[in-house]
């Protein structure tokens, strides 16, 4: 169903339209959790990780194209607002193409260096041989993750996040029950854990390309694939500035992986298990922060500019609600939470892990601010200062990381405090940034021009 959201009550309209998306994404932290959970607990430390590396190396792949689709949706958010149906049509074939194009050549660059990738992340021996097992095939589930992505950001550009739900409950079921499958009955090792989730990520890709083409004429524009130079440009415009701020980010967590690698398999493991308890904690107010971006771009496109206002202030108590409560459960329950990931005789793994999630699961709250940042500046027309927000953000933490880690008596820990460091410089820039530009970001037109329905 579409959603108008420069209508009715507004954080009503932004939670209605947010809660599916948290339980979306929630669903696809599944994929990851479900392969690290069978593969920890059934196949051993090495294999825990080989998989928590490709996890790193495939977050960062992907978010090339979360980055693009992220960037078109805002552009279709802005649009629909503007009820512009053309140029709503004309901005889907642009995005398609452009995104498409980027498909390909991501998958060809992928099997092209994946023998290079063990000596950009330090894998050790014992590691790589199950570890290029597993992106061999892994990386054949790169297209599925573009028509997921790209389909699901037109949907939920037009208020509709309820069907990318259902596609994405549907695979998640999938993929756990053909993880036990594969590893467990049909004894295919880590390979089969791989295996699992490409199927389960084209059966969400291809169902909702065909529920889409289905339900939304407007898609169907793509039978054509002519476009006009001009739009891809503003189309890039929006895409690409948001695809190197989610690649960068991504960049920066894939140098700390290097960087944690040569602390050898124990820390590996640690690190694997407790980025998937750290993804999945934050991951909602990362989905309201992409909820409130759409609800932001809606309204700006409509030049809604007191409900923008009413919409930031909501959204501001909400995330730090969230992110104080869900620190909170973290720290309490660190040590059971590691312990699902790995078996209790594992005690240096289990402690590294409890000992990661404390120092960050602390500080929420900070990565809960530059989720909404992220979404306000992108909704805006303004994806260049989320792109300065994520360089001060890993920057810092990347830096701080290769610096702390290499004093003797900070170790590995100061891979882990670098994290929330890097949170609160980027809030403070971004903050401020606002304060002194808000009058002119919040009252401006949009800069494309408005084309008529």
């Amino acid at each position: 169903m579409d959603r108008d959201l420069t209508r009715g009550p507004v954080m009503g309209s932004m939670l209605r339209f947010a809660v599916p998306m948290i339980l979306g994404n929630l669903l696809q932290q599944c994929y990851n959790i479900a392969d690290t959970l069978i593969v920890g607990r059934f196949l051993g430390k090495n294999a825990l990780a080989a998989v928590g590396s490709s996890f790193t190396l495939m977050t960062f792949l992907t978010s090339i194209l979360l980055g693009l689709c992220m960037g078109s949706g805002a552009l279709f958010s802005i649009r629909f607002g503007q009820r512009s149906e053309d140029g709503l049509r004309e901005s889907i074939r642009a995005s398609f193409v452009l995104i498409a194009g980027a498909t390909l050549l991501l998958n060809v660059l992928a099997f092209a260096a994946l023998d290079a990738i063990r000596v950009l992340l330090r894998v050790p021996e014992e590691v790589w041989s199950p570890m290029r097992s597993y992106l061999r095939v892994i990386f054949c589930g790169i297209a599925a993750t573009f028509f997921y992505n790209y389909f699901a950001s037109f949907l939920r550009a037009l208020g509709n996040s309820v069907a990318p739900l259902c596609f994405l409950a549907i695979s998640a079921m999938l993929n756990i029950a053909l993880d036990l499958w594969f590893v467990l009955g049909l004894k295919r090792g880590v390979p089969g854990a791989a295996e699992a989730t490409v199927i389960a990520q084209y059966v969400s890709g291809l169902g909702i390309a065909v529920y889409t083409w289905l339900r939304h004429p407007r898609i169907r524009c793509l039978r054509s694939l002519r476009v006009r130079s001009a739009c891809v440009r503003e189309v890039a415009g929006f895409s690409l500035l948001t695809c190197v701020q989610q690649s960068v980010m991504n960049l920066g967590i894939l140098m700390v992986q290097g960087l944690v690698n040569s602390f050898g398999a124990t820390v590996m493991a640690a690190f694997a298990a407790a980025v998937k308890i750290d993804a999945f904690a934050y991951m909602p107010v990362q989905d309201f922060g992409n909820a409130f971006s759409t609800f932001i771009a809606q309204n700006y496109g409509a030049r809604s500019w007191e409900r923008i206002r009413a919409g930031l202030k909501g959204a501001i108590l909400a995330s730090m609600g969230f992110s104080i409560a869900v620190s909170a459960l973290v720290c309490a329950f660190a040590w059971p939470l590691m312990g699902l990931f790995a078996e209790a005789g594992e005690v240096e793994i289990i402690a590294e892990g409890v000992r990661y999630l404390r120092i960050e699961g602390a500080f929420y709250c900070g990565i809960g601010c530059l989720f909404l940042l992220y979404g306000l500046y992108r909704a805006l027309g303004r994806p260049g200062m989320s792109v300065v927000l994520t360089v001060i953000s890993l920057g810092t933490r990347v830096a701080l990381a290769y610096a702390l880690s290499a004093i003797p008596a900070i170790g590995v820990r100061g891979v882990w405090w670098s994290v929330p460091i890097g949170w609160a410089l980027a809030d403070l820039t971004g903050i401020l940034y606002y304060w002194l530009r808000r009058d002119s970001l919040l009252c401006r037109e949009p800069e494309m021009k408005r084309k008529s329905a």
